[in-house]
């Protein structure tokens, strides 16, 4: 059989910088592909070109007579208005599914994503498309690839936004496919249980990618030993290099008996040095996070702790110590109170009944899951807010000089954060971090937009870290290398601390913990829906507002959401009057955001006094 898709010499550019060339891909019946590289390589790029929503510069791609194709993009936007029922009823229209089939197959399909036909039951057929969650839109636009029965499915960063039980649902998926399909994710956990072949692109190979069959950990092994026979090819080239360029040094007289034939050899091989040498020099940011000297024993200490936000109790008698030296991993459902126990641990969010102990004077260093950035400074004074220098581990260190460590260049000093894109804003988040000596290391979802190669430098800073570390991360190959040990967070409250993920895992499949897929309603935040009526304080219109403020920063929320997804968008990115407005919702999004959580926590003190 031919292949499905087959892309034979294909190349892209943006503008003068190439992001790949010549390359040759394909998908063969049963293929389970999945796809990496560093950020900027092309991947969604290249995957765009094999689903046939972009032409190539050169090169061509074939399709298999009547080959269908799904594709599920990084991003998943629906026009307001339309239900669920409904996005996939017009899939299956543009797929020429017959009349007959349709209402069995959207049933079955929506099924075993955990869509409810009711909305009692769960996420329902008839809900809106637009206000569902992140994690929900990304099954519902799996759904909406897989009813037209594809040969071969695309998809791009399927992980973003589901959490680990959405994850687990879609290994499950992929397991039981009978199509093939080609995955972008940096998801290495899941690259190992969902594909039988990795496949690179990458600069630094000849090809412009390397392929292997097996497993993601195989992969490894075959990519290390292809570096080390790159390197003895190199140093044999390079020997032979030296010794033709001392032959090309001798005098005039010496070499008007030597063949021309060895000096065009010798030409050639310095060029093929020099073509080795620039695909093997690849950058890597330099991540270091700075502990204090802090001999403290006990950091944090939560004792019978409970958060209540409106009527909703968020946390129940949650009871753990975090000690120096400890790595915690935080884990559970969307919605659990992961970022809420994380902002009562640091006082920022105050417990409505138990007891938060702090060791005195700690120093907590805080990454956000909502990277709070200041987009409109220059990448030299988000930096360096004050000089031209920064103060790095007891050392002065030139900004440009620190920025270079996180791969930045000399031009993008003055240029302002806001064109950055989002794993190089992770990046400078890091950055601002690892100039803050701390006790307490505390990263709310710090792997989003990083590519495999930043992934791994943070997790060998992460196991050298001296202090205590908590993470909060969907990716569970990062889990499972750094913690040692890990908070359960079950979905009603409680609160339960593990040896590591795995055993986790057990606990949750033996209690029925709830899961995403089982809850009654998507949620943007952990903010409850309904306000309770405030027993006193407030005036009749602050109590108006009071009454609906935490549904309004629920909507705020999936807007922000919303703009940070349109900003990541591949074909947003490559044009500059679509970049400057998704910037600007953004910004407005932000505002809006910061401008409602400020309000409520006024409104909660005022309770409170």
């Amino acid at each position: 059989m031919p292949p499905i898709l087959n892309a034979q010499s294909i190349s892209k550019r943006f503008g003068a910088n190439p992001l790949f060339e010549n390359i040759n891909f394909a998908v063969h019946d049963g293929d389970r592909i999945g796809l990496i590289g560093p950020n900027g390589a092309g991947k969604s790029t290249l995957l765009a070109i094999l689903g046939g929503e972009q032409e190539p510069d050169s090169g061509e791609v074939a399709f298999r007579k009547r080959a269908r194709v799904g594709y599920v993009h990084q991003i998943s936007g629906y026009v307001p208005g339309v239900t669920v029922r409904g996005v996939v009823e017009a899939a299956m229209t543009r797929a020429t599914v017959p009349e007959s089939e349709r209402e069995q197959r959207l049933r079955e399909t929506l099924g075993r994503a955990g869509f409810a036909e009711t909305s009692e039951a769960g996420v329902g057929f008839a809900a809106e498309a637009a206000t569902l969650s992140g994690g929900w839109r990304k099954r519902l636009a799996i759904v909406e690839a897989l009813v037209g029965n594809p040969d071969v499915l695309l998809l791009d960063e399927p992980t973003n936004h589901l959490d680990l039980e959405g994850i687990e649902w879609l290994e499950g998926l992929l397991e039981a496919a009978g199509f093939a399909y080609v995955v972008v994710s940096h998801d290495r956990r899941f690259l190992e249980n969902s594909t039988t072949a990795i496949v690179e692109l990458n600069r630094i190979y000849p090809d412009g990618l390397l392929r292997v069959k097996g497993s993601y950990s195989k992969f490894l092994e075959d990519r290390e030993a292809w570096m080390e026979q790159e390197q003895r090819a190199q140093e044999s080239l390079r020997n032979r290099v030296r010794t033709e360029v001392e032959w090309l040094r001798r005098g005039p007289k010496a070499r008007t008996t030597k063949a021309k034939a060895r000096i065009d050899t010798a030409n050639a091989l310095i060029a093929q040095l020099q073509d080795a040498e620039a695909r093997s020099s690849s950058a890597t940011a330099g991540i270091t996070f700075d502990a204090t000297q802090r001999q403290t024993k006990r950091l944090i200490e939560m004792e019978d702790a409970a958060v209540t936000l409106g009527v909703r109790e968020i946390l129940h008698a949650v009871t753990f110590s975090l000690t120096a030296g400890q790595k915690l991993g935080l884990v559970g459902p969307n919605g659990s109170g992961k970022t809420t126990l994380l902002r009562a641990m640091t006082g920022e969010l105050p417990v409505s009944a138990g007891e938060v102990r702090r060791a005195p004077a700690l120093r907590v260093v805080y990454f956000s899951q909502l990277r709070e950035l200041d987009t409109s400074l220059t990448l030299r004074r988000a930096l360096a807010p004050d000089s031209d220098a920064v103060v790095y581990q007891d050392r002065v260190v030139h900004v440009a000089s620190y920025a270079a460590r996180f791969l930045f260049t000399g031009e993008q000093l003055n240029q302002p954060v806001e064109r950055l894109s989002g794993g190089e804003r992770a990046r400078v988040l890091i950055a601002r971090l690892m100039l803050q000596p701390a006790d307490v290391l505390i990263l709310d979802e710090p792997t989003n937009d990083l590519d495999i190669p930043t992934l791994e430098i943070l997790e060998e800073a992460l196991l050298e870290f001296a202090g205590a570390l908590v993470l909060v991360t969907h990716d569970r190959y990062l889990l499972d290398r750094v913690t040692n040990a890990v908070l359960g967070l079950d979905g009603r409250g409680n609160a339960v601390l593990f040896a590591d993920y795995i055993q986790w895992e057990e606990w949750r499949a033996r209690s029925g913990a709830p899961s995403e897929s089982r809850e009654a309603a998507p949620r943007a935040s952990e903010q409850p829906a309904a306000a309770p009526v405030p027993k006193k304080k407030l005036s009749y219109l602050e109590q108006r507002e009071y009454d609906t403020i935490e549904a309004r920063i629920a909507a705020a929320d999936e807007r922000l959401a919303q703009s940070h997804a349109r900003l990541e968008d591949p074909v947003v990115s490559t044009d500059a009057a679509a970049l400057t407005a998704a910037l600007a919702a953004l910004q407005a999004a932000q505002a809006e955001h910061d401008a409602l959580y400020e309000r409520w926590l006024e409104l909660t003190d005022k309770i409170g006094g």
